[in-house]
């Protein structure tokens, strides 16, 4: 679907009345229990996952889509399984190096107007498909290990700061975020650093929530690294 197509999509969608809204929030609570319990069902027997995170734009052949294939695979080696949004673009790459290494490959699909659709890479018992994007991210911050995040638009930088938040506030138990290429993220963590921090917004410490590497191996051994450190391995 190309930019146009997307925007006259987005004319047919008006705004609902209070009274709509109304109306809908009874029968919504259903169907939101209904998506809570099929995730945690699936998601509690699958095991120790890495979510990664991207763009769905990233083309086939993109430096990107190849970064994304290959610390799926490593990762799936070394015993993760993948989980990532089940869409196109850097979720596919994942999906497919999990697929690859014959490991878990997890997708989390949101069902959109435009842009998503699962990709063939995930296994058939582990694709859940969600209407909420907050149930979707509830499965990925509750049974994710760690977060590998790839460049990116605003979807990528919605489920980083979500997680770096949580562990900020202690709400979600301390992971590993490891963003790959440092060209990329430059700019925002130059603002986060001469803004956020210099305005007191945030503390030092919050810095050391995630950090940035340039290659896949090193984004392999902070997750490595940080569960030996506690003895903990993820299950063969």
């Amino acid at each position: 679907m190309n930019q146009e197509e997307i925007i006259r999509m987005r004319k047919k969608f008006k705004p609902k009345t209070w009274a709509q809204v109304k109306a809908n929030d009874s029968w919504s609570v259903f169907k939101i229990m209904s998506e809570v319990v099929d995730g945690y069902e699936t998601l509690s027997k699958i095991g120790p996952c890495v979510a990664i995170f991207g763009s769905a734009r990233t083309k086939v052949g993109d430096e990107y889509y190849h970064t994304a294939e290959e610390v799926a695979y490593l990762l799936t080696k070394k015993g993760f399984g993948i989980i990532t949004g089940g869409g196109p673009g850097i979720m596919e790459a994942a999906n497919k190096g999990a697929h690859i290494a014959g490991g878990k490959s997890v997708g989390l699909n949101i069902n959109l107007p435009f842009e998503q659709e699962a990709n063939s890479y995930i296994d058939p018992d582990k694709l859940i498909s969600f209407d909420y994007f907050f149930t979707r991210k509830l499965m990925f911050m509750r049974y994710s290990q760690g977060y590998i995040v790839l460049p990116g638009g605003f979807g990528t930088l919605d489920e980083l700061f979500e997680a770096i938040t949580l562990i900020q506030t202690d709400k979600l138990v301390n992971f590993p975020i490891v963003l790959i290429n440092k060209e990329y993220w430059r700019g925002l963590i130059d603002w986060v650093k001469q803004t956020l921090l210099k305005e007191g917004n945030i503390s030092e410490e919050d810095l050391d929530i995630f950090q940035i590497v340039d290659t896949v191996e090193d984004a392999v051994n902070v997750i490595e690294e940080f569960y030996s450190k506690y003895s903990l391995k993820p299950n063969f």
